[in-house]
């Protein structure tokens, strides 16, 4: 069966929203296929001038909004005993390098989650897909003086 698209926006760092978004995709199409997680955020700075609040930011947008959105779809994947999740990381999720410490922590942490997703999901038959690129040309987003979102890419 062929469905309309739905454009559906989310702030994948913004944790609260994203069962309420899953919640509405699965109640519009009846259930999801293959959920591909690829939104992402990046700083690039020394450990020492990163602020905690950017971390946890990072954190939010590259781990717990991907982990979060997965496990709101996958009971439905799991009750159909069908589905494939991909993951686009990052090769800074194997690797890290120097001014990217908050980016790559998030990344590793990502990639550790879903390999164990991987084999609890084998008895399912749900496929889970870790894609680890190298580099990506991103936006940069121009800020305001003094915003603390200076280096944020997405």
């Amino acid at each position: 069966q062929t469905y309309a698209p739905k454009l559906i926006l989310l702030d994948i760092s913004d944790i609260s929203c994203i069962r309420d978004v899953a919640k509405e995709i699965l109640n519009c199409y009846g259930c999801v296929d293959i959920l591909i997680n690829n939104a992402s955020m990046k700083v690039k700075g020394a450990v020492q001038s990163i602020s905690l609040e950017l971390d946890k930011k990072i954190m939010d947008a590259n781990y717990f909004g991907p982990i979060t959105l997965t496990k709101a779809i996958l009971p439905n994947m799991i009750s159909r005993r069908t589905g494939q999740i991909v993951l686009i990381n990052s090769i800074q999720g194997k690797i890290g390098i120097p001014f990217r410490a908050a980016y790559a922590a998030s990344k590793h942490a990502a990639v550790g989650f879903f390999d164990c997703l991987r084999a609890e999901m084998e008895e399912f038959n749900i496929s889970v897909s870790t894609v680890n690129p190298t580099f990506i040309c991103s936006y940069h987003r121009q800020p305001a003086p003094g915003n603390w979102e200076a280096s944020i890419w997405k």
